[in-house]
């Protein structure tokens, strides 16, 4: 095989596709410089007004399909890109260029659309940085349509039944628009094991490699591919030899995953007798049947800020209470943990004010956001202190650093219940308030924190990028990203120790928890709870079944004296070979 031919990237999402690519190149057209005659100018003001109403009806259609196909929730991240298509601002300035200088109506667009992406490019605030793929999404629309093309960003899929995606970066907007049924794969030339895409595609059992460089450069469309989202290679235009090991390499893992669906309904318990706790990990509605029906014990991190990215406005109390509602009721029997709000970078709602940050993600985010900003998290705790009245719920505090949010944050618990037996209006008395370990910091004062504190979750994705200084969202960092580094499991040793001194429950839940070495490395440790993405649900169980806790106990406490991730890595794959096929075994 030549070298021309295979692409290498980040394998975020495990399973082999085969399918012919579709390339997503959504770009801005060729504009002419035209100008018109001053007795055209009305003409073109009126064509610029159209092409708004044409794009603001077809993201409302868009909207309107995701909400059939995929729900409320996610329908909601075409609002805010139809509040900046009618931004009327925008728009009184490209008519006044219109109107100055006898311009064709796409001609001043294009114009003023340059500068807006200028500005929000150049931003101190990453979050506006981040929200012009958002921009210039709606504003390719526009133009498109001055010039008589076609808006549809997804017309190629239609020639084919079966697709892997090829696009430079996976935005959500796009990433909620494409049939789930049709979509074999995905490759990006962008992201991360932790973007936002990354976690999805896993979460919805997509093969997919990310931090692909020059993906779009040598993949043409139609282009057949192969790709292994595991080992994180793609391969172009595989020969008959090739396909024939890759059949051999995909029936041998649909062996495994027969053999995992039986261990889905068995108990998590190890051959020598300990029990474990495995919860899923739940960020879309999506994942909530997944989670069920791979026997998660309970939700052990749902995320809450979907619900925000890419709304207009919050959403209100009772928006929230029936989506509360909807999850808790999957999981009658078991513990629901639901995460405060973990706003900042580029989760906020659009019209959400926040001023510019250098760095936004050590800055202005999660907790401190809640705790400032009372009129996001108070209608947020109401509806959970309603739902904690029916369902079983523990309530997790992202990005905690100090004592006093965990004291601040039960004060307005215990305001809000108040409240609620005032107006006569059901819900519990209190809530079970715990802490996610995310930071450094959380991790020296652990022992102050467990003193308030009702639970520990470990964060590991965010735990990681604090303490190796390494942008978890970095392609190019991608290799120095590793939860399994020395430093990351000194200080998962001393959260699992603080917490057992405390007599408080400590978990995982970042998406170390969901990877074969690291998980058995840290049920070793002493984690007995692991929340997990939903489809590596019956693969951890099977695991967990498979190897003996003393196996584990040695292999962990020889992984705490290594010097490197490397030597880690060495140690766990030496301990568990005898007990899962090496092939299941990577870090």
């Amino acid at each position: 095989m030549t070298d021309d031919r295979l692409i290498r990237g980040v394998g975020v999402s495990p399973g082999l596709a085969l399918a012919p690519a579709v390339v997503l190149e959504w770009r801005f057209p060729d504009v002419p410089d035209r100008s018109v005659r001053p007795d055209e100018v009305d003409r073109e003001i009126a064509r610029l007004h159209e092409a708004v109403r044409a794009v603001a009806d077809h993201l409302n259609m868009l909207r309107e399909r995701v909400l059939r196909s995929a729900g409320l929730e996610e329908s909601r991240i075409f609002e805010a890109q139809i509040l900046m298509v009618e931004d009327q601002d925008f728009l009184a300035a490209v008519e006044g260029l219109i109107r100055q200088n006898n311009l064709s109506a796409e001609t001043a667009f294009e114009f003023k659309a340059l500068e807006l992406r200028v500005a929000f490019s150049g931003a101190a605030n990453l979050r506006m940085r981040e929200r012009l793929a958002d921009l210039s999404a709606t504003q390719i629309r526009v133009l498109r349509h001055l010039m008589g093309r076609p808006d549809d960003e997804l017309a190629a899929l239609r020639e084919h039944r079966h697709v892997i995606v090829v696009a430079h970066e996976l935005s959500p907007g796009l990433t909620v628009q494409l049939d789930r049924d049709q979509l074999l794969g995905l490759v990006s030339e962008e992201g991360t094991r932790t973007s936002h895409a990354a976690i999805l595609a896993h979460s919805l059992g997509i093969p997919a490699v990310m931090g692909a460089a020059g993906a779009l450069a040598r993949i043409k469309a139609g282009t057949t591919l192969l790709i292994d989202g595991q080992s994180g290679t793609i391969l172009l235009e595989p020969t008959p030899e090739e396909l024939e090991v890759a059949r051999t390499q995909a029936n041998r893992r649909h062996k495994l995953e027969l053999e995992l669906e039986g261990a889905a309904g068995q108990p998590a318990i190890t051959p020598d007798g300990h029990a474990v706790t495995l919860m899923g990990n739940v960020d879309l509605p999506d994942e909530i049947d997944v989670a069920v029906r791979n026997g998660a014990q309970g939700v052990g991190l749902l995320r809450t800020e979907f619900l925000v990215t890419g709304r207009a406005n919050v959403p209100t109390e009772s928006e929230q209470l029936e989506y509360f509602r909807r999850v808790t009721a999957a999981f009658p029997n078991h513990p629901v943990v639901i995460r405060t709000y973990d706003l900042g970078g580029d989760k906020f709602p659009a019209a959400f004010e926040a001023f510019p940050e250098a760095n936004p993600f050590l800055g202005w985010r999660s907790i401190r956001v809640c705790l400032d900003r009372p009129e996001i998290f108070r209608p947020q705790i109401r509806a959970l202190l309603r739902v904690a009245a029916e369902r079983r719920i523990r309530v997790m505090l992202p990005l905690v650093t100090r004592v006093e949010e965990v004291l601040e944050s039960r004060a307005v618990v215990d305001e809000e219940a108040s409240h609620l037996a005032a107006a006569g209006i059901r819900a519990a008395r209190t809530l079970e308030l715990g802490v996610m370990v995310e930071t450094p910091a959380a991790v020296v004062i652990a022992d102050r924190l467990a003193r308030v504190s009702a639970f520990f979750s470990v964060g590991t994705n965010d735990l990681t990028q604090y303490t190796l200084a390494v942008d978890r969202g970095s392609a190019h960092l991608a290799s120095r990203f590793n939860p399994l580094d020395p430093a990351v499991l000194l200080q998962l040793r001393r959260v699992v120790e603080v917490g057992q001194r405390a007599g408080i429950p400590v978990s995982v839940c970042g998406e170390m928890a969901s990877e074969p070495l690291a998980s058995l490395l840290l049920i070793g440790m002493g984690y007995d709870t692991l929340s997990v993405s939903p489809p590596s649900l019956p693969l951890i169980k099977w695991l967990v079944r498979k190897v003996p806790m003393t196996v584990c106990r040695e292999a962990a406490t020889k992984a705490l004296e290594a010097d490197t991730a490397a030597q880690v890595i060495e140690i766990l794959r030496s301990a568990m070979q005898n007990y899962v096929d090496k092939r299941l075994l990577g870090a």
